[in-house]
């Protein structure tokens, strides 16, 4: 039995979904039915109950869940370990980023890092939220860079810097002639949001709701970079960070407005695997990043960024 066969069964379970554990895999949807087929017809028994949606496990397919799961995180620690223990300055440090961290402030701290340590290279992925713990979680990136960052028993959570969240309009809107906007100026209007599931789309809404503010949502985003278009055209206003917007007010084409008679911040940190620790070159990175009076170190810092794959 192969243990991608045991990973693709966990993911299964995690997501209740054979699209999305295809998806996490980089396989077809009929590949991973054929997979959990497989181990069905191995064990003579049903692990999965198709015929609900969200797909559940059978009793049996709990307890082999619950095993398999162990045995994965295991062997996908050792892998990490294995890694850690080459991952010596000189080697590589890999990032995983939210899309919103800024393509041309990273680009600065990538090329002040690779100047202070030659022969090491950094490697930016942008991606969703999700994706950016499950990659720090098995071990594919030594760090990751998201907003609101939760901690737990398997990854630590160290602050970055906070961003400053403004409202952003068309240069066409009314709003964009204001030099500043109280929250409840935002009530009725048309507003461009983060999909309901992400942390800055609660503090937003949580935000709103504490000041009396109702707005009628149009479009939902996973990305900030979709919010801005969707902006641009226009269709309505948003709450994003200042930074994020760097490239939009340098061209004129999205104006910022600061917040008046009230604070809205975006918290941004970096998260690691608490063991194994992440190499040395890592951890130099991540002193780097957090250095004070730099662009892309310390509370408060401009947030452009750039990698060298750049933002989807």
């Amino acid at each position: 039995m192969q243990f991608e066969s045991l990973k693709v069964y966990c993911d299964v379970a995690r997501h209740r979904s054979f699209s999305e554990a295809a998806a996490a895999n980089e396989i077809s949807q009929s590949a991973v039915s054929q997979i959990v087929g497989q181990l069905e017809k191995r064990l003579g028994v049903l692990l999965v109950d198709r015929s609900r949606r969200p797909l559940r496990l059978t009793r049996e397919g709990r307890v082999y869940y619950d095993g398999c799961r162990k045995l994965v995180e295991q062997y996908l620690g050792v892998e990490a370990a294995v890694r850690t223990l080459n991952a010596e300055i000189g080697s590589q440090v890999r990032v995983a980023a939210i899309y919103s961290v800024g393509l041309r402030d990273m680009s600065q701290v990538v090329q002040r890092f690779e100047a202070r340590h030659p022969g090491v290279e950094v490697g930016i992925e942008y991606l969703h939220p999700d994706k950016v713990y499950e990659k720090v979680l098995d071990g594919t990136a030594d760090l990751g860079l998201v907003s609101f960052p939760q901690p737990n028993r398997k990854l630590a959570a160290l602050p970055w810097r906070e961003e400053e969240m403004v409202v952003a309009c068309a240069r066409s809107h009314p709003f964009s002639a204001k030099r500043s906007l109280r929250p409840a100026q935002l009530d009725g209007q048309k507003f461009v949001a983060f999909d309901k599931g992400l942390a800055i789309r609660r503090k937003v809404d949580r935000f709103l709701r504490d000041h009396g503010v109702s707005v009628e949502v149009v479009l939902e985003f996973d990305n900030v970079e979709n919010i801005k278009q969707a902006i641009e055209i226009p269709a309505g206003i948003a709450l994003l960070p200042r930074p994020a917007l760097e490239r939009e007010l340098r061209a004129g084409t999205l104006a910022a407005v600061p917040l008046a008679d009230a604070q809205l911040v975006r918290p941004l940190g970096v998260i690691q695997r608490r063991s194994p620790r992440p190499s040395a070159a890592a951890q130099a990175l991540v002193e780097l990043l957090r250095q004070p009076d730099e662009p892309g170190g310390g509370n408060g810092a401009p947030a452009g960024s750039s990698s060298r794959r750049g933002a989807p």
